[in-house]
């Protein structure tokens, strides 16, 4: 074997053991951390207002049955006369699931184009203003209600947001073990996302949203 050969065949070795030591490191850290994440949710990523009438109530897609619960419930009690479900995928199921709990269709409107939060609250936007809206309800679930409310606070500046998220009904420990354990560890990068764009772009939302208004998105 050439001295050159050796040398690229001892530089690969290095490399492919960096790599399996950066991948064990990082895999700790990930085990680690994921506990800590489930833990610390309540407190960092939702927000919870104390209920009062609006408006409407706006719904969000993503997790359908609890939403759609929620939402009805909080129509039924008499909280809001209007409910606008947004998101794509499954607009439609929580439309007729909501009639199934009671929900009067003809209060519901869909928006179903949007394909993440901030779209939601893009394209919600100019619906929300043809109801004249001055107070609303949003519903998702709890570990995405501060993300969420974020969004449509910027999008839609002028409307008073009250944020009534579904609320846990397990421990935390089951909720670990369970798919939304997932999705409240992926929760915070995309909340840091958020947060990084709210403050580079701290026009964004208005701008965004007086564009999609006359018919185009930036």
């Amino acid at each position: 074997m050439t001295t050159t050969a050796s040398h690229l065949k001892q530089r690969s070795e290095n490399l492919l053991h960096h790599w399996c030591v950066t991948t064990l490191v990082l895999g700790v850290l990930v085990l680690s951390s994921y506990p800590l994440a489930i833990v610390f949710a309540n407190g960092l990523l939702s927000v919870r207002n104390q209920a009062a009438k609006a408006d409407v109530i706006v719904v969000l897609g993503g997790d359908g049955p609890s939403r759609a619960a929620q939402a009805a419930r909080l129509w039924r009690d008499g909280l809001a006369p209007r409910i606008l479900i947004s998101g794509d995928g499954d607009c439609t199921w929580i439309r007729k699931t909501m009639i199934e709990l009671g929900v009067d269709g003809g209060s519901i409107s869909i928006e179903c184009q949007s394909g993440n939060t901030w779209e939601n609250a893009l394209f919600s936007s100019p619906i929300l203003h043809r109801m004249h809206v001055h107070r609303a309800i949003l519903v998702t679930s709890w570990f995405h209600s501060r993300r969420a409310l974020g969004s449509f606070e910027r999008i839609s500046s002028d409307i008073q947001w009250i944020s009534i998220p579904v609320e846990p009904s397990v421990s935390n420990w089951q909720i670990a073990v369970a798919q939304d354990g997932i999705q409240i560890f992926k929760e915070y990068p995309k909340s840091l996302w958020y947060m990084l764009r709210y403050r580079l772009w701290k026009d964004r939302g208005t701008r965004d949203s007086r564009i999609f208004a006359e018919g185009m998105i930036a």
